[in-house]
């Protein structure tokens, strides 16, 4: 069983934001593969089906994205999923808008979200994509960039393009495997 995890921010405030590319990623899945992500436990949201013929629950965080692992070790440990079945999707400012990155294990870089995944878990070794949102052109605006929701129609569109490129990535890695999916999409 695979627990696919998007990362991202709970209140409506946060939807339309850089910071929820995770968010956005999972919603497409699963509308894609029909899967009802309506069940609150767990401090977030999911729900179970399957994808590609192999069972998986989707997870939304609802802790808010500096405690995401609190979310993500609670249900682990309910379902009893091993790391290297675990999906981690998340924006990253380091990847250009529109392109992704996948890997099997690594750091947290300045990623909040991350770190508190990596501290639950107690391991970096799992699988994670990371959806590329770009950096702001002033670095004090680095804040309002993240979680506000000002983006052009234009940067709105590389964003989505992201969000459906790490949609794929996700049925690529359940069905053939990470390794094809970072020859296919790195």
């Amino acid at each position: 069983m695979f627990l696919i995890v998007g990362l991202g921010n709970p209140e409506s405030e946060y939807a339309n934001t850089r910071h929820n590319m995770g968010f956005d990623t999972v919603n497409k899945l699963a509308k894609e593969y029909k899967i009802e992500l309506n069940k609150n436990k767990f401090k977030g949201i999911y729900g179970t089906g399957m994808i590609e013929g192999k069972k998986v629950i989707i997870l939304k965080p609802q802790t808010y994205m500096n405690l995401s692992g609190e979310s993500i070790i609670e249900i682990m440990n309910f379902y009893k999923i091993n790391l290297k079945d675990i999906i981690i999707i998340y924006d990253d400012m380091d990847v250009e808008p529109g392109k992704i990155k996948i890997r099997k294990k690594g750091g947290a870089g300045s990623h909040n979200g991350m770190k508190s995944v990596i501290q639950h878990v107690n391991s970096e070794e799992f699988i994670r994509i990371r959806v590329g949102i770009g950096t702001p052109e002033y670095k004090n605006d680095m804040i309002n960039y993240v979680i506000g929701n000002h983006i052009s129609d234009e940067d709105r569109e590389k964003l989505d393009f992201g969000t459906n490129k790490a949609k794929d990535a996700i049925i690529e890695i359940i069905k053939n495997g990470v390794d094809s999916a970072m020859n296919h999409f790195n």
